[in-house]
């Protein structure tokens, strides 16, 4: 069986294809697999906001263009990246084990979050990670980040920042891990919907390819990621508001814990829900409907 992947071009993503590569070629040694390179219009204007650019789907849709095109066969997504709504034709046919959920602090002098001089720069291209970090920094600096992982990380220097803060999953992929100051628990900082996650996009019909990546599919992390997903949809939100979820499933027990807030760090509304296995889409269902009643429904009225 031949099998053409599609991705970004970047060192981390071209490493995730890599990764996914290894797996398939585990369960079918005799696979044949090329990998392409798709350029996003997310990597091409690097210079602009994703607020402006179109939000989270500029990752993925050329990706997703070259799946419905044949042109690839399987396309490796960080599943953070993905919008909630995906395009007719296409499925996700696996969601690999998730990589560590939190974000990190790479910092100057090795200073951790708490350490920060007043007026600290720190450097993030994402609303969520903004607002909660003026939560807890009032008076700290946000400087917009955008770039692959080591550019971002080379701006440090470049930019006299204090501070970058970027996904562990990404630092630990690329075996960065010597290079991270802080861990950020989540109680301080919520990650991403599907933050740490590849998911393994496919076009519905193709029975053969679904049933080998079948094999690799991490259900308990296929769970969680249903239920954040399914609160960002129900939310109506993308990348125009800062939103953050983490589903964690324990045993047959799930818990969700959601927040939305104001770009500014001037309210965030956070909650949790908890049920079983069974009920993923339902539990984000009502995460957003709590959250939009405490509140979260002035930020999204407000145009955030």
């Amino acid at each position: 069986m031949n099998i053409k992947i599609g991705t970004r071009g970047s060192k981390l993503a071209l490493t995730q294809a890599d990764f996914v590569a290894e797996k398939i070629k585990k369960i079918m040694p005799e696979t044949v697999i090329e990998i392409r390179i798709i350029k996003t219009s997310g990597d091409i204007m690097q210079d602009i906001s994703l607020l402006k650019i179109g939000g989270k789907g500029v990752f993925v849709k050329e990706i997703e263009d070259a799946l419905l095109s044949s042109a690839v066969d399987l396309a490796v997504h960080s599943m953070k990246d993905v919008p909630t709504e995906i395009p007719d034709g296409l499925e996700f046919a696996a969601i690999l084990q998730r990589e560590d959920a939190r974000d990190i602090l790479v910092s100057r002098d090795n200073r951790k979050i708490e350490q920060m001089p007043k007026g600290a720069k720190i450097g993030t291209g994402s609303l969520r990670r903004s607002a909660q970090l003026l939560d807890i920094l009032p008076d700290a600096v946000i400087v917009p980040l955008r770039g692959n992982l080591d550019t971002r990380l080379r701006k440090i220097e470049t930019e006299k920042l204090d501070g970058v803060i970027v996904a562990a999953a990404g630092m630990k992929r690329m075996g960065f891990v010597q290079r991270i100051t802080q861990f950020l628990p989540v109680e301080l900082m919520l990650p991403a919907v599907g933050q740490g996650a590849l998911g393994l996009e496919v076009r519905t019909g193709d029975n053969e390819l679904k049933k080998i990546l079948a094999k690799i599919n991490h259900a308990p992390t296929n769970t969680e990621i249903t239920a954040e997903r399914s609160f960002l949809r129900y939310l109506g939100g993308g990348c125009r508001l800062p939103i953050a979820a983490l589903g964690k499933l324990e045993g047959d027990k799930l818990s969700l814990e959601g927040l939305v807030a104001s770009p500014q760090g001037s309210g965030i509304i956070r909650d949790k829900v908890k049920g079983t296995i069974f009920e993923a889409e339902e539990l984000g269902k009502k995460l957003a409907e709590m959250i939009l009643e405490r509140g979260g429904k002035k930020f999204l009225e407000l145009g955030y």
